[in-house]
Order: structure tokens, then C-alpha cells, then sequence
């Protein structure tokens, strides 16, 4: 499973050699200073919008890439059933409007990047 860590003052998302192939896409790396929002989606699927070019997916089995819509690109690493993800929303400064993936603990990880980024954040 993809890895979301904070380095410095970026947020880095770290993929295995399988997902990187998957996602047709290197890691990301996005400045935390561009964070405008942080929520746990109930259910990630529901969240995507977009049409996904380039990347792999199998509905409600795998979306790796990147989503592209009206408003720009999103980035995603799902995986599994219907269940809950993080999704990290982001200004016009960084590569992606926003990330969606799922993780370990969405909680978790959703209130360390908030706690990162230093103010509180929509939920």
C-alpha cells in the first residue's frame, strides 16, 4: 500500500515499483502549505470525479493515477471495497487538485496533516 508521510514541509506520497506502474506515475510530492482541506471519506469510492487518464482501474477493485475533470486533475491510490479514505484537497500551487487514497488509518493520518499544516482545516 502506498505510504503518505510528512518530509519537511511537503506532504510525500511513496508508491512500491507495482504502483508506480499501476498509476503510470513517479511519486508525489505536494507543499503543505497547500492544503485547504482534509476529510475521511466514508466511502473513497464515492469521492473520485473525473475521467482516469492515465492509470489502471477495476471499479470498487483498484483506481491508481491520475483523474482529470473540468476543474483540473486529481490524484488517486484506491484499492478495495467500498470503505473509508482520506482526501486531501489542494490550492492552485500544487501538481494535483487533490489526493485521494486509502490508508491504514484515515483518522490517523487526516489529523497528523492537520496538525502539520498548522490551522484547522474543513472536515
Amino acid at each position: 500500500m502506498a505510504k503518505l508521510a510528512i518530509e519537511g514541509l511537503e506532504l510525500a506520497v511513496r508508491m512500491s515499483v507495482v504502483e508506480r506502474a499501476a498509476a503510470i506515475h513517479g511519486d508525489v510530492r505536494f507543499p503543505l502549505a497547500s492544503v485547504t482541506a482534509v476529510a475521511v471519506e466514508p466511502n473513497v469510492w464515492a469521492a473520485m470525479r473525473g475521467i482516469r487518464a492515465p492509470g489502471t482501474g477495476i471499479p470498487f477493485v483498484i483506481a491508481y493515477g491520475t483523474l482529470r475533470h473540468p476543474g483540473g486533475r486529481d490524484f488517486v491510490l484506491v484499492r478495495g471495497g467500498r470503505r473509508p479514505g482520506l482526501r486531501i484537497d489542494f490550492g492552485s500551487d500544487a501538481p494535483f487538485a487533490r489526493l485521494l487514497m486509502t490508508v491504514a488509518d484515515p483518522q490517523e493520518h487526516a489529523s497528523a496533516i492537520r496538525q502539520a499544516v498548522g490551522h484547522p482545516l474543513d472536515t
